[in-house]
């Protein structure tokens, strides 16, 4: 299978978050799966792309043409997919991808995650979407989901559509369960 993580780019993130999402990637890799990201060097993107490559991974990366310069990109990608728009860069690493995993990561990784969300909320795809809740640095955004969900602004069961995991193993299960049922 292949899976796109989604996740910071900043190096300035708490190590524990670059720890977890390498750790989730060796296993994965070491699983035999591929690997679907944005291509970066750096922080969550890039602890992603060590981890796969560390195991031998498969490793695609998706990157706009404006992401450039040295460091910014993974150097050892497989196969590295350039892009015009971020718009264009999603909807490549979607259709790519056979499962979601949102590591800890700042507002490009909400983008992605939202749309991942909605599109599997609408019926556009039924690929496992896991939330990488590496100590709690999500709690806020399931707080405001719910909150919706309060309001009625969102359907309440839309939160079923999505797993919660605590750390890298726990993502594993969540993944191995979701690919048990297809």
């Amino acid at each position: 299978m292949k899976i796109c993580i989604f996740g910071s780019a900043s190096d300035d993130i708490r190590e524990i978050y670059r720890v977890e999402t390498e750790k989730l990637a060796e296993e994965l890799a070491r699983r035999g799966h591929g690997l679907i990201f944005g291509g970066g060097s750096s922080g969550a993107m890039g602890a992603a792309a060590r981890g796969f490559a560390r195991q031998g991974g498969e490793i695609v990366g998706v990157a706009p043409l404006f992401f450039s310069g040295d460091g910014i990109l993974f150097d050892r990608c497989t196969r590295m997919i350039r892009t015009e728009t971020l718009h264009e860069r999603k909807q490549r690493m979607e259709e790519l991808s056979d499962a979601f995993v949102v590591a800890p990561g700042g507002i490009g990784t909400m983008d992605e995650f939202f749309e991942a969300f909605t599109l599997k909320n609408l019926g556009r795809h039924r690929k496992p979407l896991v939330i990488l809740n590496v100590e709690g640095c999500y709690d806020r955004l399931l707080a405001f989901l719910d909150d919706l969900a309060g309001e009625r602004l969102m359907r309440g069961e839309a939160k079923t559509l999505f797993s919660v995991c605590r750390d890298a193993g726990e993502a594993i299960r969540s993944l191995d369960f979701s690919f048990s049922q297809v």
